[in-house]
């Protein structure tokens, strides 16, 4: 699982905030990483200069093998706070994306070898 991080001009990126970064990604998708080809992360505070509150935001953008990608974005006050918020929210977004990928291949297989029959029943004569 490869990790790209990307910020605009209103945050400094150095290796301690990048390195904070990709192992919180590691922790929260670990489970995924068999499945996932790439992390993009772009990180952006909304109000520049002036302080705010949910000002920082992080989107996140995954890239499944063999899927279209999915994205997420989580605002917070301060970047590794948003950073987690939006792991979490894809983790939620890939549990429930495998899982449905998973359920349609299993219907699929279940049909495919005779298992999923459709049974009609018949009136019982009167």
């Amino acid at each position: 699982m490869q990790i790209q991080i990307s910020s605009d001009k209103n945050i400094s990126m150095h290796s301690k905030l990048s390195h904070l970064i990709e192992s919180d990604l590691h922790r929260i998708l670990n489970r995924f990483k068999d499945e996932i080809t790439r992390v993009e992360v772009h990180l952006s505070d909304e109000d520049g200069d002036k302080a705010g509150a949910q000002d920082k935001r992080c989107r996140l953008e995954v890239r499944p093998k063999r899927h279209q990608s999915l994205a997420v974005t989580n605002k917070s006050s301060n970047i590794p706070a948003s950073v987690t918020g939006a792991a979490s929210k894809m983790q939620r977004l890939l549990i429930s994306t495998f899982g449905r990928i998973q359920d349609k291949n299993r219907a699929l297989t279940t049909r495919a070898s005779g298992q999923g029959q459709n049974l009609v029943l018949k009136p019982e004569a009167i």
